[in-house]
């Protein structure tokens, strides 16, 4: 959307300016002329970009996005006008760079804009889902619905995250002190006792000599491992932001052992739940695909769903291209196939997106019980070794001298 500044004379031949957003400048003249003024100029504004404002920075959280969509919701069912609505979030809002994005909108709306459209100047703050899903709130007079209906999707999505975001911090925790620690053993605390065992002048033992030899390495090579690994994740980065980078990368994910199954299972929940709520709320099915595509998370999902937009395009099901990929489970396909032959798809991916919730509940709690005892034991295995490895010279010393 592009904004106009305008000059024209009423019926009365006084001098009206102002400002109108549209797509083009066609639009602006047409709106003048129903407004029966006589138009002087128009002249299209250059826009600030939008990462310039402060609010689309990191730094806006989704449950802030939840509350505020929860709360217009409310105002608008209780037939409050949307400016004023806006101006009551921004002033209870906490969080000073969302109230930077509320005020953007909200002058947005003052040139003119509808509310979908200003919410699309947004794209870090309000992604494709939420602006398309708005705008059909509004073409259909239901917006206190749709809104209702965005807070309850990212409600379930957010938690959703944060299961498995919180099932994954123990065991990273526990692995990265297991790493810190052995390193500061072979660091600082095997090389103090192996300038003991050098005044021995007798053979150490096999294992305390392969023990040496990893310290020695490691010392000495520390800083070159440490750039090495810095270099590495850079390049991972990188790669992962390239097209072919980013689906070798999640292809591998969903080969993963005990993690690939989770990261499939999570990603046709999103994937279930997303179109289930855009179809629901009257979004056209080619348009649901392409936003569901991009919001999947998965790489080899996102080309599955373009294979399944391909076939809707041309009259065909959207069962046959899941079936055909391989990613999908046959249980989801078949309720997909069975939802679009009954004209129950919703409802089928609604019981989709609900039974693989309950399946990411399941996998996440296993996880953490096969996880936890894995670590423990290698860290076992490791610190273990080590002190076997240290004290071994003083036990067959101490044989020797009895």
């Amino acid at each position: 959307m592009l904004t106009f500044k305008y000059v024209a004379k009423d019926q009365n031949a006084h001098t009206v300016t102002g400002k109108i957003t549209a797509d083009n400048q066609l639009v602006v003249v047409e709106e003048l002329r129903k407004r029966k003024l006589t138009i002087i100029s128009v002249v299209q504004l250059k826009e600030a970009a939008v990462s310039k404002l402060p609010g689309l920075k990191q730094g806006i959280k989704g449950e802030d996005i939840v509350v505020f969509s929860r709360q217009l919701a409310t105002m608008v069912e209780a037939g409050i006008p949307i400016l004023q609505c806006l101006e009551a979030l921004q002033e209870q809002m906490s969080n000073p760079r969302f109230q930077s994005v509320i005020s953007a909108v909200k002058e947005d709306i003052q040139l003119g804009s509808s509310l979908s459209a200003a919410f699309a100047k947004h794209p870090r703050v309000f992604d494709k889902l939420f602006v398309n899903m708005v705008k059909v709130g509004e073409t259909g007079g239901v917006l206190s619905t749709i809104l209702d209906r965005i807070s309850g999707y990212m409600e379930k999505t957010l938690k959703l995250k944060h299961k498995v975001q919180s099932a994954m911090v123990y065991p990273a925790v526990v692995v990265c002190m297991a790493v810190i620690i052995t390193i500061v053993l072979l660091v600082k605390v095997v090389p103090t006792f192996a300038s003991i065992y050098e005044s021995f002048n007798q053979q150490l033992p096999f294992m305390t000599r392969i023990l040496i030899h990893v310290s020695k390495t490691l010392q000495s090579q520390i800083a070159f491992y440490i750039i090495f690994l810095v270099i590495l994740g850079i390049a991972v980065v990188r790669i992962n932001k390239t097209e072919k980078g980013a689906l070798f990368f999640d292809r591998l994910k969903l080969k993963m052992p005990i993690f690939g199954d989770l990261i499939r299972k999570v990603a046709i929940s999103r994937f279930a739940r997303t179109l289930a709520t855009l179809t629901q709320s009257g979004v056209p099915i080619l348009e649901s695909l392409d936003i569901v595509g991009k919001t999947c998370g998965n790489k080899v999902l996102e080309q599955v769903i373009d294979s399944v937009k391909n076939n809707v395009r041309e009259g065909e099901s959207i069962a046959v291209p899941l079936i055909k990929s391989g990613v999908f489970p046959p249980m989801v396909t078949r309720m997909i196939s069975v939802g679009e032959k009954s004209g129950q798809m919703e409802k089928m991916l609604s019981k989709v997106a609900e039974f693989y919730d309950d399946q990411v509940d399941a996998a996440v709690s296993g996880l953490t019980s096969i996880i936890e005892p894995l670590i423990i034991g290698f860290l076992g295995v490791v610190v273990g070794f080590i002190v076997i490895a240290l004290f071994m010279p003083i036990i067959n010393i101490t044989t020797i001298l009895k």
